[in-house]
């Protein structure tokens, strides 16, 4: 550790900090446009100009300056403040005067940082340069006569995206950042670049001259497009929500936000249910609450318990899952479960289902098997997590799938369930890197589980991390990466059928007579008994919603206060940041009222009361439990015969990226992406 005194405020830092590292340590402010803690150093602007005592007598950049024992550093003297006023008269030389129309204006680093170090007047009136506008698709907007050259955007593609798309061609004032050859961003963690542009060179598409940031109401919130949890700020005026952008929080996202959770906002406010429908005659027509509570009742009263089915969707919070279940078992029934797409796996203990390493623990592991995902297109910020490791540099990462373009280089173990086989008997050469590291990991895609073979899947990767040492008192190595931000929960609260209930594939081709489908929009509805009275509840009219004959209007997750558990176990909360539109409700409201409306009334009439009966009945709710890193100690073995494993190889779960639920199949935004990336996707496949 060195001790620095900055402005005469002593700190202590590790080795190897910089000045600007050791300034924030002591809480002093030091301006900067090209630095960012998450990216390496470039020393572009120079606006984090310093003085160091017993150095040659001129600023130093604090960025790049490494700090020694007994530095002596001063931010803020004569000699500081006029070096930083030159370094932003050279900025704006070329910057347009553009901030009444600018999208950054309000939240512009430039702006800030002017007024506070800059000059208060100008000595420049020379002709400023144009650049042409590039196109690099359909999420970003690129206004490149603003760019100051900081290279961030260049930073995050090459380092965290791991898609070196971008550069700067050219020196000098004509330097120009772009594509080279004209073309649309291709990462799935391309919008961060927005967030990271310090002027407004760099900004939102869809959102260009949507609003401005003081005209928002803001809403710490979750996301739940993917598993992830993502930390997110929902920025809504009026009764529509007009932008996403992600919150810091380092054991999760970090600070990035996919481009999915980020762009598909305009799809919250298309195709919405927001009244609710009977079918008549074979065709929906609007209809009160009291008529859809009298038809749903008198249909399932007729209906014997063991005909009754409940099947969850993929974005569901705990509250309303928790309300829909007691609902069910009031009515005596057992046919409910949360895995629309047929998941078979032993979930009788959490860790058997949880990603037991921690997304922040990713950074402890040294090795690496994937089996049956892709984590680039299941969970980008996860994924971005294994490149940060990757790059820090000890750290191997095997694949048993479909070869994918992912961030970081693999070594093809196999394709399918025998290269499992060959690693339990220790015949890969993958073997050699598991049984070399201290502590590997395996990742296993929840779309392994939904196979025929699944639960011998699930049992045998448990037994790979039995025999390469992943399950210690220390370290926790088998990992489920799920991509329905609701399954955990439902997991947890045991949204699984009873012993004599039915799963969803028993449920559909006639298994049972009334077919309750909760946002459940990702199965084959076609599958679905012709006969089968189905009630749709949800916000989209999506596939779930076309084969309804009662559709009940719910509230999205931006409308909602919500319970979600991310993949490795987590408990976040979702916020109300709009109104549900029209007559549509929050779900577990509905599912409480119809339950008193056909005598089987939920015992809590509140949010507070109902979340109170939650951590009651499931202690990892409790406001003291929640997330836990577990131990690996237990070496009971999911159910599942090791031998019944098939030589199918694996395939993906997504076929694209951009829709994968019904909010971001309903949004143009996430078309249009689709659209863009259509010619490349051809051009590989070729």
């Amino acid at each position: 550790m060195a001790k620095v005194t900055i402005d005469g405020i002593e700190v202590e830092v590790p080795n190897g900090s910089s000045v600007i590292q050791a300034a924030e340590a002591a809480g002093v402010e030091i301006p900067r446009f090209c630095y960012h803690e998450r990216l390496s150093v470039a020393g572009n602007c120079r606006m984090c100009l310093v003085e160091i005592e017993k150095m040659p007598p001129r600023p130093q950049a604090a960025c790049g300056m490494p700090v020694s024992d007994g530095m002596v550093v001063h931010t803020d003297t004569e000699m500081v403040r006029k070096g930083r006023r030159g370094v932003m008269e050279f900025l704006l030389i070329n910057h347009p005067l553009d901030c009444p129309i600018c999208d950054q204006g309000g939240e512009c680093d430039l702006q800030d940082e002017a007024v506070s170090y800059g000059r208060d007047y100008s000595r420049y009136d020379e002709a400023k340069r144009a650049v042409t506008q590039p196109d690099w698709g359909p999420l970003v907007k690129t206004t490149m006569t603003r760019c100051i050259h900081c290279t961030r955007c260049i930073r995050f593609t090459t380092e965290v995206a791991g898609v070196a798309e971008l550069g700067a061609t050219s020196r000098g004032e004509t330097t120009q950042v772009g594509t080279y050859v004209q073309k649309a961003l291709s990462s799935e963690l391309s919008g961060n670049i927005i967030d990271l542009c310090p002027v407004g060179a760099l900004t939102s598409k869809p959102y260009a001259f949507t609003a401005r940031p003081w005209e928002l109401r803001k809403t710490d919130s979750v996301d739940v497009l993917d598993a992830v949890g993502a930390n997110i700020r929902v920025d809504a005026r009026g009764a529509e929500v007009l932008r996403i952008l992600p919150r810091m929080n380092d054991d999760v996202n970090e600070e990035w936000l996919g481009d999915k959770s980020r762009f598909s906002v305009d799809g919250l406010k298309r195709r919405r249910l927001d009244r609710p429908w009977l079918r008549e005659n074979g065709k929906l027509r609007p209809a009160s609450w009291e008529e859809v509570f009298a038809v749903i009742a008198a249909r399932m009263k007729g209906v014997t318990p063991d005909k009754l089915g409940a099947i969850a969707g993929d974005q569901c919070d705990v509250e309303s899952l928790l309300a829909l279940k007691q609902f069910f078992t009031a009515m005596g029934s057992q046919n409910i479960d949360c895995r629309q797409d047929g998941a078979v796996f032993d979930s009788s203990r959490r860790s058997f289902y949880l990603f037991n390493t921690t997304i922040a623990g990713i950074d402890e592991a040294d090795a690496l098997l994937i089996i049956g995902s892709n984590p680039r297109h299941e969970a980008p910020v996860l994924n971005a997590r294994i490149r940060k490791r990757w790059l820090a540099g000890g750290f191997m990462v095997g694949l048993i799938g479909m070869p994918h373009q992912l961030t970081y280089p693999v070594d093809q173990v196999g394709a399918g369930p025998e290269a499992i086989g060959a690693l339990l008997d220790g015949l890969a050469p993958f073997a050699n890197v598991l049984a070399a590291a201290k502590k590997p990991m395996i990742i296993l895609g929840a779309g392994v589980l939904a196979r025929p073979d699944g639960a011998a899947i699930h049992s045998a990767a448990w037994q790979l991390a039995l025999k390469y040492n992943m399950l210690t008192t220390e370290w926790h190595g088998f990992n489920v990466l799920h991509n329905a931000a609701a399954r955990t929960g439902a997991l947890d609260i045991g949204f699984v059928p009873g012993v004599a209930g039915k799963a969803t594939t028993q449920m559909l081709r006639g298994g049972v007579d009334v077919l309750w489908l909760q946002a459940a929009d990702e199965l084959d509805v076609a599958a679905i008994g012709k006969d089968t009275f189905v009630i749709y509840q949800g916000h989209h009219g999506d596939t779930g919603a076309a084969r309804a004959d009662v559709i009940l209007p719910g509230a999205a997750y931006t409308e909602k206060d919500g319970t979600y558990v991310n993949t490795e176990g987590r408990v976040q909360y979702g916020a109300v940041a709009v109104k549900p539109p029209g007559d549509a409700r929050e779900d577990w409201r509905i599912i409480r009222a119809l339950s008193a409306y056909m005598g089987h009334a939920l015992p809590y009439d509140t949010l507070q009361e109902l979340r109170a009966h939650l951590a009651d009945s499931y202690p990892v709710f409790a406001v003291d439990g929640g997330f836990h890193r577990f131990a690996g100690t237990d070496t009971a073995v999911p159910a599942g015969d090791v031998a019944a494993m098939s030589n199918v190889p694996f395939t993906p779960v997504f076929s694209n990226y951009y829709q994968t639920d019904s909010i971001s199949r309903a949004s143009p935004t996430m078309a249009a992406c689709i659209a863009a990336h259509a010619p490349a996707a051809a051009e590989a496949a070729e």
